[in-house]
């Protein structure tokens, strides 16, 4: 079920808020929450959600195991451990399983071998990523202290199939809504409402009427990528860094909008990513959930840069390569988690001289680089990336974008909202007439594409 389609929004959203307020006690509200979510959930496949399942009575198990041994370090640490396993194990089957055997494969061909690997027909679980990081979070959490685990089992489980966030995040540790889930039968329905219709509206105008119409002319560039002019290329890469920005940004804005609608306070996953000034200060805005993530449960664990400048290089480009692998079981998404690792890794290094660069030139820096790294992201492997490069560096002939006036206008809008203008977190609730009017006209808008075009599923579905 998607945040853009029409059962979405004039069916499962209206029956899950009427009735979610209806209800009056805590409990019957992470009944209710843990129901809808698995609703959402099995919407594309019913059978996911005895994985999702699984993976949620593991760790809440493991949760209730700290609270008994709290005194017991032997049992602690198998409390974290264990179902740590389980949920990594479940996830490196559903998503790694065919990759592993793949590269594999291709490493034994290279030495001038042939050994025949079966290809297993296994359908990667939507979202798989993103509760798993739910799931394992509360369970390091938990050991560390720094949450105590709920007894709750439908809070927990509310926690886990929240649909706001169920499927591309932001990733948000129960820490960070602990309170909220705390006092859900005493909220007050009115306090939230214009903030969580302003987000949800102006997250819906960021995916349906700009990601989407960015997709009307990226999709068919990169279909044909090897027919691109120098000028193409560069259209379709700028292109496709504004649909993926706003796709995503778009999402996670409706995300934190539905949460306000439930009395539930979802942070922020996007700061203006692309007015990053350097690399560092990039990862602190784009996808902040899972940078955050990356930050606390990978890159200080392996000592962050408490050993020297070498380990500190080592420890980024191992964390980044972990973070490029986490979005998909290709090669590609590892080269972009290294390049990202290695701009980190010299900019630590060159860090004065890059800041004595005027912010004039720092910005858009920045914004090319990443950009660069864009081209891996998007590309299906090797070739179609190194074809791209090519291209868009080496003066090519060849065919431009479709509509490309059109799509130059869309460029302009998109770069100007994300370069120089305001993320709906600096932009002020629609409590005023004009703003709900505005508000209002925005959801108009978006729907009437909805209803005249096909869904366009979210591109962070695949990760």
């Amino acid at each position: 079920m998607l945040f853009n389609s029409v059962v979405f929004l004039f069916a499962f959203l209206p029956i899950t808020y009427v009735v979610f307020w209806s209800l009056r006690s805590a409990n019957s509200r992470y009944v209710w929450l843990t129901v809808t979510g698995y609703v959402f959930y099995g919407y594309w496949n019913w059978r996911f959600c005895f994985l999702m399942a699984f993976s949620t009575l593991v760790s809440y198990l493991a949760g209730l195991g700290f609270l008994r041994w709290d005194d017991n370090p032997r049992r602690r640490k198998l409390c974290l451990w264990l179902p740590i396993v389980v949920d990594l194990s479940l996830l490196g089957f559903f998503k790694y399983a065919n990759f592993a055997m793949s590269t594999v494969h291709g490493f034994v061909h290279w030495f001038g071998s042939d050994v025949q690997l079966p290809h297993l027909n296994v359908i990667l679980p939507i979202g798989i990523s993103f509760y798993t990081f739910h799931t394992i979070s509360y369970i390091v959490d938990s050991y560390r202290r720094v949450i105590r685990p709920t007894r709750n089992f439908f809070e927990f489980a509310a926690y886990v199939s929240l649909f706001s966030q169920l499927i591309a995040g932001p990733i948000v540790r129960f820490r960070q809504i602990e309170e909220d889930l705390a006092q859900i039968g005493t909220h007050d329905r009115q306090k939230w409402l214009w903030r969580g219709i302003s987000f949800f509206c102006v997250g819906l105008v960021e995916k349906v009427v700009i990601a989407d119409t960015l997709a009307a002319f990226v999709d068919p560039a990169f279909a044909n990528f090897a027919s691109l002019s120098t000028l193409g290329a560069w259209l379709a890469m700028l292109g496709y860094s504004f649909q993926i920005y706003f796709d995503f940004s778009g999402y996670s804005s409706m995300a934190v909008g539905l949460g306000y609608l439930f009395g539930l306070r979802i942070p922020q996953n996007f700061n203006s990513p692309y007015k990053a000034l350097d690399p560092s200060d990039f990862w602190r805005r784009w996808h902040i959930s899972l940078s955050t993530c990356l930050r606390d449960y990978v890159y200080i664990p392996l000592g962050g840069n408490r050993r020297g400048d070498v380990r500190a290089y080592y420890n980024l480009i191992v964390t980044m390569l972990i973070g490029g692998l986490w979005h998909g079981a290709n090669w590609t998404f590892v080269v972009w988690g290294a390049y990202h690792g290695l701009l980190l890794a010299v900019h630590r290094r060159f860090a004065s001289q890059w800041d004595s660069l005027p912010r004039a030139l720092k910005q858009p820096l920045m914004f090319l680089l990443v950009l660069i790294g864009w081209v891996f992201f998007r590309s299906t492997d090797f070739t179609m990336a190194a074809t791209i490069l090519h291209t868009m560096f080496m003066p090519t002939s060849g065919d431009l974008v479709a509509q490309p006036q059109f799509a130059v206008f869309v460029l302009a809008v998109a770069g100007w909202w994300s370069m120089a203008g305001p993320n709906v977190f600096e932009m002020r609730p629609a409590f005023t007439l004009r703003q709900r009017v505005f508000a209002t006209v925005a959801f108009a808008v978006s729907l009437a594409l909805i209803m005249g075009t096909r869904n366009s599923p979210f591109l962070y579905f695949q990760f």
